[in-house]
C-alpha cells in the first residue's frame, strides 16, 4: 500500500502565511470602517449626512461623540435632498448642531441653485455655515463650460448663499475639481477636504473641515456614514 506523502514543510509554512495574511487584512479592514480620529486631537466631530445614508439615528451619532451634522440639502437648480427636513428635525432633536450643504452645479447658473437652496435651508442665525461641495467639473457639461465660467458663477452663487445665511461658506472641494480648477488658493472662504484616516493636503493650505472616514461602519446606520472632525 502506498504511503501518502505529507506536505512539505514549504508548504504548511506558506498556508500558514497565507492565512496570518488574510487574518492581519481583515483586522486592518475592520479597524479601517470603524476608525474615528481621537477626540484627544479633535474634539469637534460630526456627521455629513444625506439621503444615500439611509434613516440616520442622530440620537446614536450623539452617543458615538458627534457634536453637529452637516445635511445634503440641495443639488444645482433642481435637485432636492429627500430627507432633508427630516434630517433637520431629527439632528435638532438629538440636540446636534446643524448645518447645510449644497452641490454646485457647474452646468447651471448661479440664480437657479441660489434659489434651490434658499427653497430648501430656512434663514435661521443658529444654523452652522454653510457648505457648498465642489465635486462636479464643467468637462461633463451637455455644452462645455470654460473655466471662467465655473469660477464667476461660483463667486456669485457664494455671495447670494452668504447673504441668505449670514454667514461666510464653506467650501468641500473634492481632489479631482482642486486638480482641475487649482481654486483652493484663490477662494479666501474656509475649506472643508476629504481622506480616510490621513489628513489632506491637496488644497496647498489648512483645512477647516475633514472628511476623516468616508465609509464609517457604526450602530446609527445600516448604510456607511461620512464622519468628519474639525480643525482644533
Amino acid at each position: 500500500m502506498a504511503r501518502t506523502k505529507k506536505p512539505s514543510w514549504r508548504i504548511r509554512f506558506a498556508a500558514l502565511l497565507l492565512l496570518a495574511t488574510l487574518a492581519v487584512g481583515g483586522w486592518l479592514w475592520w479597524n479601517l470602517i470603524h476608525w474615528t480620529p481621537p477626540e484627544e486631537t479633535y474634539p469637534d466631530q460630526g456627521v455629513l449626512a444625506g439621503a444615500e445614508d439611509g434613516l440616520v439615528n442622530f440620537r446614536t451619532i450623539r452617543a458615538l461623540g458627534g457634536d453637529f451634522a452637516y445635511l445634503e440639502a440641495s443639488d444645482g437648480a433642481g435637485g432636492q435632498d429627500a430627507r432633508f427636513a427630516r434630517n433637520y428635525a431629527a439632528a435638532r432633536q438629538a440636540k446636534l448642531q446643524v448645518g447645510a450643504l449644497h452641490k454646485y452645479d457647474p452646468c447651471v447658473p448661479a440664480d437657479g441653485q441660489s434659489a434651490n437652496f434658499v427653497t430648501m435651508v430656512p434663514r435661521d442665525p443658529a444654523l452652522l455655515p454653510p457648505v457648498i461641495e465642489l465635486s462636479r467639473i464643467g468637462d461633463t457639461c451637455e455644452t462645455r463650460v470654460s473655466d471662467a465660467s465655473v469660477e464667476s458663477e461660483l463667486m456669485t452663487l457664494i455671495n447670494q448663499i452668504e447673504t441668505h445665511a449670514g454667514k461666510a461658506v464653506i467650501l468641500k472641494i473634492d481632489p479631482a475639481f482642486e486638480v482641475r480648477y487649482h481654486l483652493a488658493p484663490q477662494l479666501a472662504r474656509g475649506l472643508w477636504l476629504t481622506r480616510t484616516r490621513f489628513p489632506p493636503e491637496y488644497a496647498g493650505r489648512p483645512w477647516v473641515l475633514w472628511t476623516a472616514n468616508s465609509d464609517l461602519h457604526s450602530e446609527a446606520s445600516d448604510h456607511p456614514l461620512r464622519w468628519v472632525v474639525v480643525q482644533p
